[in-house]
């Protein structure tokens, strides 16, 4: 048994139990007043495991959590395992809190071997999946109650999101739409000219355009612009606890938050991506003229004989469904935003990147998919 005393009120005591150090603290811990260090409890000593224990404070502040800190901080860079199971739910909040604001100043945590790392990221994944499904099934439930009770839903609300994510966008799309079309239509003159098959450049803008990059250049786009907004603003509502309130008085967030935006969304993105075809193609054509000397009838007749109302439905299909994605992203990481303004950061970016991930596993479910119906 040690023992040390930085004062009469806060004191330390560790004592080894087969290979794990217990380290129990006791007495009242004040900023205020002195408190022992880490180092000097530790001594010559170098445990493989320590765990901590509080039991016997009976008051304390941050001088507390600077104690359990330190032990922690020297763990994480010795790799000796901390145990903290039996310390307090709070005091564990705060202390995770407090790692993640020097998260940049401390080495990796070798303290947990492959196995456990491994399991605890699997547990994550089927948590955060779990909270996925469940906000989706909410909103299919609003949903649902939208088509039943249509008088109740705010359209006020709806029509000006669908200004905010339609016509606000369309500068920003057509010039990325524009430039794409452009892009591919250099990338194809290079390989096509060498066989004189010119004209069928307007094949490729076409196909491309309808079938990929318009919807897919589209749903990136909202994902930066409107999907970070959305989590942004929701976030911003959550911390100044505005949903709160609405819950207080039982206006559930989803149908008075999320259905406008996810039904903005929805109807806006085929559209903004037959904008975005249209642009594309136009940027193709440019580039067909001055460099390739196709003329602009040429390029319009060799590419209506590719491109078919199929081909222009599977576009459609896929921005409804990344338009779904962007909003459900975004609102649902605004929804899970921390309270505070790096939470409502974090939540933006957590919600852009969420967007553009399922959109690319969607648009490859989608080639499988028109693939085996053959579309």
């Amino acid at each position: 048994m040690a023992a040390l005393t930085a004062s009469p009120r806060a004191r330390v005591s560790a004592e080894v139990e087969g290979d794990v150090l217990v380290v129990a603290l006791a007495g009242t811990w004040e900023i205020t007043e002195p408190r022992p260090s880490w180092t000097e409890v530790l001594g010559a000593r170098n445990p493989d495991r320590i765990r901590l224990r509080v039991d016997a404070v009976e008051k304390w502040d941050s001088s507390l959590l600077l104690f359990l800190f330190g032990a922690q901080q020297w763990c994480r860079m010795t790799g000796a395992y901390c145990d903290t199971d039996a310390l307090p739910e709070k005091i564990r909040l705060l202390l995770v809190q407090l790692t993640a604001s020097h998260e940049t100043s401390v080495p990796f945590d070798r303290s947990v071997n492959f196995l456990v790392t491994v399991g605890l990221a699997t547990q994550d994944v089927l948590v955060k999946a779990r909270e996925i499904s469940r906000f989706v099934g909410e909103c299919v439930l609003s949903a649902i109650r939208l088509v039943r009770s249509p008088h109740r839903f705010r359209w006020r609300d709806c029509l000006f999101e669908m200004q905010q994510c339609g016509a606000m966008a369309l500068p920003i799309v057509g010039l990325i739409s524009f430039l794409v079309g452009v892009t591919l239509a250099y990338t194809g003159a290079l390989v096509l000219r060498q066989y004189g098959g010119d004209i069928f450049v307007a094949d490729l803008i076409g196909l491309a355009m309808v079938r990929e990059m318009g919807a897919m250049m589209t749903g990136v786009v909202l994902a930066g612009r409107t999907g970070a907004a959305f989590a942004a603003t929701l976030g911003n509502m959550k911390a100044n606890e505005e949903i709160d309130a609405l819950e207080t008085l039982g206006i559930p967030a989803v149908n008075f938050l999320v259905l406008p935006r996810l039904l903005a969304l929805g109807v806006m993105m085929p559209l903004l991506a037959l904008y975005s075809n249209a642009l594309g193609i136009l940027g193709g054509m440019a580039v067909s003229k001055g460099l390739l000397s196709i003329s602009p009838t040429a390029y319009w007749v060799e590419m209506q004989t590719i491109v078919s109302l199929s081909d222009i439905a599977v576009g459609v299909i896929k921005a409804v469904s990344f338009g779904l994605i962007v909003g459900l992203a975004g609102c649902l990481r605004g929804l899970q935003a921390e309270r505070s303004a790096a939470g409502v950061g974090r939540a933006a970016t957590s919600a852009v990147v969420t967007a553009i991930l399922f959109i690319i596993v969607a648009d490859a479910v989608f080639a499988v998919l028109f693939n085996i119906v053959g579309l």
